[in-house]
């Protein structure tokens, strides 16, 4: 019992300092056949502020996205950039990664 009331407060307490999940995207993506095309791609995505990283699989023909802790990245937004770039979106699936903590 005084376990659980221990690691219930420690919790509690804990839960300020910055324990926070970014989350994580994935888009498909059409027409995208080269290295130059993944290239272009990551640059574009690297200049957004919220986008902590940037890897695209040419196979799979799929951007995987992390956000920074506190990032939003809108599908809207996501399919801008995409299309601006000359390419199509096919699907965004989003995912929260694991929580990390604050620096």
């Amino acid at each position: 019992m005084k376990t659980k009331v221990l690691l219930s407060t420690m919790l509690i307490l804990l839960a300020p300092l910055g324990l926070q999940a970014s989350e994580s995207i994935n888009v498909k993506v059409k027409g995208m056949v080269c290295s130059f095309c993944s290239t272009g791609i990551e640059k574009t995505f690297s200049k957004q502020p919220s986008v902590e990283k940037v890897k695209v699989n040419m196979d799979e023909k799929v951007v995987f996205l992390t956000l920074k802790e506190s990032g939003q990245l809108s599908d809207a937004k996501i399919k801008e950039l995409i299309t601006d770039s000359g390419f199509n979106v096919a699907g965004i699936e989003r995912k929260k990664a694991q929580p990390k903590a604050a620096k």
